[in-house]
């Protein structure tokens, strides 16, 4: 009960970012979304680093001096399927002027959540498996985490929506669709993960690369657009402390 729970906390993150079509009657004010992209970024690299990297070298400990070696493969594999589906998948901007073309926004929002379901099942499934590297509060810490940053996320995809013409509740339900891809892919991570087993410290790096893969080439470009860029860079660390102090204060 306490893994379904972990596995379903991130979900309940962005259902909580999506129900803010309700409390707002625009879209979002740039530089809020600016704060929120940053804020969501800080997250995602304080995640990748301390919850996801670290414990993959750690795990890698019997290899010496080459203990580095698994988690830089991974994060150059996540990196480069990422890169991979960004340029197969259809792919279109919250602000594109294709707004109207929602599943395919929503299909690009989606892929990008689906590293983050990776890399809960695969903290999970090392808790599980009494792993010393990982404990079961440090995968708790790491889905808080990534549920606190994707409430901004699910604000992200459904305010845009209303603002274009879609009902409260049509925004909504596309805002909580986004986010249904995380439980889903942390669920067949941990039903494999006695098969997985053996290629944890790849799997651990291989979803940190591809969620930093996501932050470089998506968040921190929103952010530095036009003015007020400095709005974003301290959402960035007021997001990447929030994370740094949950997986080192509870892991």
């Amino acid at each position: 009960m306490n893994i379904l729970i972990g596995v379903f906390i991130p979900f309940i993150g962005t259902t909580l970012g999506a129900a803010c079509v309700f409390l707002t009657q625009s879209k979002i004010n740039l530089n809020i979304q600016k704060g929120l992209f940053g804020f969501a970024s800080g997250i995602m690299v304080a995640a990748s680093v301390w919850s996801l990297i670290i414990p993959a070298i750690n795990k890698s400990d019997s290899m010496g001096r080459y203990a580095f070696l698994p988690a830089a493969a991974g994060i150059f594999s996540g990196m480069a399927l990422l890169l991979l589906l960004d340029r197969v998948v259809p792919h279109i901007h919250p602000d594109s002027e294709q707004q109207g073309k929602t599943s395919k926004m929503v299909f690009a929002v989606t892929l990008h959540n689906v590293p983050e379901g990776i890399a809960v099942g695969v903290v999970f499934a090392g808790a599980v498996s009494g792993d010393r590297m990982i404990t079961l509060v440090g995968a708790v810490a790491l889905s808080l985490g990534i549920a606190i940053q994707n409430i901004p996320e699910g604000a992200i995809v459904s305010i845009p929506l209303k603002a274009h013409g879609y009902s409260k509740g049509k925004s909504f339900f596309y805002g909580t669709l986004s986010g249904m891809v995380e439980p889903a892919a942390a669920g067949i991570t941990l039903i494999a993960s006695n098969l997985l087993s053996p290629m944890l410290p790849y799997l651990l790096s291989f979803a940190a690369g591809a969620m930093l893969c996501v932050v470089v080439e998506e968040l921190i470009p929103e952010t530095a657009e036009g003015d007020n860029a400095y709005i974003g860079t301290i959402g960035f660390g007021i997001g990447f402390v929030i994370m740094m102090i949950l997986d080192v204060a509870l892991g």
